[in-house]
């Protein structure tokens, strides 16, 4: 009976707990949650397609498809995902499960499905409300590919990459600045974008490119799908030369890994001084890129900060923390929700494990992820740094009339940030803690959190106390002892009369 009591308290309680609003998701991919999927090493979904399977060898293909993906989509929206982003779907040479080994532009690569089947997959993402885009290789082909033996395509082609990377050993780069071998590739790109629904293209190495042929692809895309998303993804690009890709062509994102590098770094260990980041940031001028803390060819940053010996729930809610309330678009890397391990590229290439996982995890990853998505001052504000003070950051986001202020503590002892700027009767509800901030004695606003945590608060006018609300706690908590009295009461009775 107690229990039951106890029960129905608990549920009176949860009705006065304040409900994040909701408002409409903006179209734009500066405001798009990004998953990074490798096909192959993603989810078999589909255990009777018939290939070349052998899990045991970590550079052959392990089984991941399109079905697979399909399955896990109501899990990836659970956690704020916007966009699907999918690794090279074109046919591949033998044990291209990464997909960048391309022997035909132009058919899907059998070990993933069918086209039919992918077409699912495209409909299921809309069906969601979510998009989907699909890496689109233009710089390189397999060393098999057909066009590389013919001999009147013999001037397509510059050689074998100078790359260290894995993923390009086996293919031989186009020479875009030929015409015909330009017009090969652009009409293979306008085929995927006019033969299936895809919304969008990530362009392999596009400072790999010539810039001309950038501008001549990706402004072809623009004119026949003006919201056609693109997305520039460099490898050796410097600030210069991606802020040039960025000016002169019509790419909307792009990435730079320094910056993901300072990312890591940063969270990686307690004590590091998060105002790093925003140095990094302004030292760079970022404007239209995209935020990736973790990589499938690289230590993966739960391994990184392991090293550290810091929990792995602490490492993720500050970095996802920065990574879901700062500007600029996030990539979220396949398996970080569970979090995955991985202490090189191989490990990090495994088949996600979705058989494990961190519980606690994926609830932050879910709360913060819905922080994002319903609250546009987090998408859409102005961004105005506060202070620092050690490894504590505050940072304030304001779109229209709303005002969200975001407290990150990166070090091992508590600490506090005075906000000087607000103007009087106001007060800071923490919506992740229930933390709430009023105006001190000095007409300040003392924003203090715990060590190694978050806070995300929303500005309002000073409630005072909810004289109401106390009122309702207290009567509902007499009548839960007055229960309790009438019980033991009722019980000595009964004892009595038995004896």
């Amino acid at each position: 009976m107690i229990k039951k009591i106890s029960i129905g308290f608990a549920a009176v309680i949860s009705m006065f707990i304040m409900q994040i609003p909701v408002h409409a998701q903006d179209e734009d991919i500066h405001n798009e949650v990004f998953y990074q999927v490798l096909i192959d090493r993603f989810n078999n979904g589909d255990t009777e397609i018939e290939g070349e399977l052998d899990i045991n060898d970590p550079y052959h293909y392990h089984g991941g498809d399109f079905q697979g993906i399909i399955n896990k989509l109501d899990d990836l929206q659970d956690i704020g995902i916007t966009t699907i982003s999918l690794s090279p779907i074109t046919e591949n040479k033998e044990r291209g499960y990464h997909g960048y080994w391309i022997n035909d532009f132009y058919e899907i690569n059998p070990q993933f499905g069918t086209m039919e089947d992918f077409e699912r997959l495209v409909s299921e993402v809309h069906d969601r409300d979510m998009k989907i885009m699909i890496d689109f290789v233009f710089n390189y082909a397999a060393d098999t590919n057909p066009l590389t033996d013919d001999a009147d395509k013999e001037d397509w082609w510059l050689g074998a990459p100078e790359s260290d990377d894995e993923w390009l050993s086996e293919t031989v780069q186009f020479d875009l600045t030929n015409p015909e071998a330009a017009e090969y590739v652009l009409d293979a790109a306008r085929y995927w974008q006019e033969e299936t629904e895809v919304d969008g293209f990530k362009l392999h190495d596009a400072d790999m490119a010539p810039q001309p042929f950038v501008e001549e692809l990706t402004a072809a895309l623009k004119e026949n799908h003006p919201d056609f998303y693109l997305i520039g993804d460099t490898s050796a690009a410097t600030i210069v030369e991606a802020a040039s890709l960025m000016e002169n062509t019509s790419l909307d994102l792009i990435n730079y890994p320094g910056f993901n590098q300072v990312l890591s770094e940063t969270f990686a260990d307690s004590d590091q001084d998060v105002s790093a980041i925003f140095d990094a940031w302004e030292e760079q001028r970022l404007t239209d890129f995209y935020k990736q803390i973790d990589g499938l060819q690289q230590e993966r940053f739960t391994n990184i900060f392991s090293e550290n010996q810091r929990n792995a729930v602490t490492a993720w809610t500050l970095a996802l923390t920065y990574m879901y309330t700062t500007p600029g678009a996030t990539m979220v890397t396949q398996g970080t929700e569970l979090p995955m391990y991985g202490m090189d590229a191989e490990e990090s290439q495994r088949l996600v494990p979705f058989n494990s996982g961190d519980e606690d995890l994926r609830e932050f990853h879910k709360r913060i992820a819905a922080l994002h998505n319903e609250f546009p001052a987090l998408r859409l504000g102005d961004f105005e740094y506060v202070g620092s003070e050690a490894s504590m950051l505050v940072f304030r986001r304001s779109y229209e009339d709303e005002v969200m202020y975001v407290a990150i503590n990166n070090g091992s002892e508590s600490a506090y940030i005075d906000e000087t700027n607000l103007e009087s009767g106001m007060q800071l509800t923490g919506i992740l803690e229930d933390n709430l901030v009023r105006e001190n004695e000095e007409g300040n606003y003392r924003i203090g959190i715990p060590r190694e945590s978050v806070e995300v608060y929303l500005l309002e006018e000073d409630k005072g106390f909810n004289w109401l609300f106390i009122g309702f706690i207290i009567s509902v908590l007499l009548l839960f002892v007055i229960a309790v009295v009438l019980l033991k009461r009722k019980q000595k009775q009964r004892e009595h009369a038995d004896n």
